[in-house]
């Protein structure tokens, strides 16, 4: 089962080529590839691109719109969704694949959420986020969500709203029934945004618009509390 693996990028030039490195070091070719979709209008980090057999597109900016159009070139019978941000074990190719072929009834999953911090409050957060992933099955685009592409596409792909929409498209396909695995290895993100806004006000803020989101609010007015 080969996978691709879709990366929606947005002003990501100086750290594109060392984080595909790791990609590429995980996910080897031939059996599997990478696609790089930038959001940004100029283009910039598909220009800091230098390694081969990477797959660059430029797309209109929305990483729903983004990851929908690197799964529409994905020839991979796996969709996976990284953030240029996040680092995955260097068994990810097996583990994903050995889980998909023993259980057909499986349409996907994600792995469990690791942060590159030891702090004890965003170990605390790393803790609680993956409880919540664990009881409700619908993890975070954070995670690294994996999607057989067929399930992908019946699914419908992601709605291009500007936010949520990770949580939007788990939380469709458990309503029509299907089945996703959270794995116990981690998907290891970074801390960048927490580190920039303060863990408090960062916590305090994703846990506003998760509740606002799940009584109603728009995407459009979420996404601007989010900037």
């Amino acid at each position: 089962m080969n996978i691709s693996v879709i990366v929606p990028v947005f002003r990501e030039a100086e750290t594109i080529n060392a984080f595909l490195e790791t990609v590429q070091t995980v996910f080897p070719a031939p059996g599997n590839e990478i696609i790089v979709v930038d959001g940004g209008p100029e283009g910039d980090s598909l220009a800091a691109v230098a390694l081969p057999r990477v797959k660059t597109i430029h797309s209109g900016r929305g990483r729903a719109r983004q990851m929908n159009q690197g799964a529409a070139i994905a020839r991979g019978e796996i969709l996976l969704f990284v953030h240029a941000d996040t680092f995955l074990p260097d068994e990810a190719p097996e583990l994903i694949t050995n889980l998909l072929s023993k259980d057909p009834d499986l349409v996907g999953g994600a792995f469990s959420l690791g942060i590159d911090d030891d702090r004890l409050p965003l170990k605390i957060i790393e803790w609680s986020a993956n409880l919540r992933s664990r009881m409700t099955r619908v993890p975070y685009g954070d995670q690294s969500i994996f999607l057989r592409k067929d399930d992908f596409e019946r699914a419908g792909g992601f709605r291009e709203i500007p936010i949520m929409e990770d949580l939007e498209l788990m939380t469709r396909i458990r309503k029509r029934g299907n089945r996703i695995h959270i794995l116990k290895q981690k998907s290891i993100t970074s801390s960048r945004r927490w580190k920039k806004e303060g863990i408090a006000v960062c916590t305090l803020r994703n846990w506003l618009i998760r509740l606002l989101y799940h009584c109603g609010v728009s995407a459009d007015r979420l996404a601007a509390l989010y900037r």
